[in-house]
């Protein structure tokens, strides 16, 4: 190692533990969301103020206030009327506790990356890459106001659209970081087939569309209306005339309760499928401990999701078992990233040095 890349190596350690550290407020800041979305919450801030909506109401009359301004819209009539100021205090918490994570998340970006880039410790390619993270995350507090603007006027919740929407776009922020940080760790390129390169981006893939998938279903109360399994609506697989009564026929694929809940269903069998093909795969193919252990833990991870899954079903979605099945469902997320970006092939580093340990303790 020279003069120059032992200089620069502590540097390099601190933009790892800063990037990790993004990351695991993100997947904190999904969790409160569900727990936001799983309370009935998130409408009740029906204002967007980016600057002064950061302070929660400090006295009396801005609680009244607040509370007021949530009167006026059809979720307090349909579902919560008669609510008392103290019962409306526990769901304004609950999101503004949310905005308020998304303003820390912003702020812890942007000024160590600021910091990083006046000191040159991030080379043009990262420093790239760390520009579009920042733009998506800017973009994503636009999304989330979207979310919660469609259910302010003509609906009691948001709309499942914008929900999932809004969730995917957290997760591909958080997959773009995690990829990031692998990229970042000096590790020889591993040498699979084809094959086996081409299931672990399809894992990842997949990944994504069934948590698509399931922010549907949530958006839908899908997991309230039929929760029965194996069979849903009475047979594994329903009849085509109430998979597809609405029309144009795609239609049914987001707003159908109990098409969307089948799809979720069948793309979870898939995955789970794949998955265990892919292990299979990797030790057939001697692919090396790293991918084939990699392989082994993500299908692991992905049985107990599948398990959580179907116990939320059975029991209606309690919060307890919802929030684990999103927890887990995050946990799937980084051990898919981790095995397709182990599996891919490597282009010259990004003019970096190398971020030792701290990447690899984590990979």
């Amino acid at each position: 190692m020279t003069g120059i890349a032992r200089q620069q190596t502590p540097n390099n350690r601190a933009i790892g533990w800063w990037l990790i550290a993004v990351a695991a407020l993100i997947a904190a800041m999904v969790l409160v969301g569900g727990a936001t979305r799983l309370t009935e919450s998130g409408l009740s801030i029906v204002e967007w103020k980016p600057v002064s909506g950061a302070l929660p109401p400090l006295n009396q009359e801005q609680w009244t206030q607040a509370f007021e301004a949530y009167k006026t819209i059809p979720q307090y009539h349909e579902l919560n009327a008669g609510m008392t100021l103290a019962e409306f205090k526990t769901i304004f918490w609950w999101e503004f506790s949310h905005r308020l994570l998304g303003r820390v998340i912003g702020v812890a970006f942007l000024l160590p990356f600021l910091w990083f880039l006046w000191r040159g410790a991030v080379g043009a390619d990262l420093r790239r890459r760390l520009w579009l993270i920042f733009g998506l995350g800017a973009l994503q507090g636009a999304v989330g106001w979207w979310m919660v603007a469609s259910g302010l006027s003509q609906r009691v919740e948001v709309s499942q659209y914008r929900l999932a929407t809004h969730l995917v776009l957290a997760l591909m922020i958080f997959a773009g970081i995690v990829w990031t940080l692998r990229r970042l760790a000096d590790r020889p390129p591993a040498v699979t087939s084809s094959r086996l390169k081409i299931t672990s981006v399809a894992l990842l893939v997949l990944t994504f569309v069934q948590i698509y998938l399931g922010a549907l279903v949530a958006g839908l109360r899908a997991g309230r209306i039929y929760n029965t399994w194996p069979d849903i609506d009475g047979a594994f697989i329903p009849s085509a005339a109430r998979l597809f009564f609405e029309a144009p026929w795609w239609r049914n694929l987001f707003d159908n309760t109990l098409t969307v809940q089948f799809e979720h269903r069948m793309v979870a069998y898939f995955v789970f499928t794949l998955a265990v093909l892919h292990v299979v795969d990797a030790i057939r193919s001697r692919a090396g401990g790293a991918a084939i252990s990699g392989a082994v833990w993500l299908a692991a991870v992905i049985t107990l999701q599948a398990i959580l899954g179907i116990l939320t079903l059975l029991n209606q979605a309690p919060i307890d078992l919802a929030l684990a099945h999103q927890a887990v469902a995050i946990a799937v997320l980084t051990l898919a990233i981790f095995q397709a970006e182990r599996l891919a092939a490597r282009r010259p580093q990004m003019g970096r040095q190398e971020l030792v340990r701290t990447v690899t303790q984590i990979g």
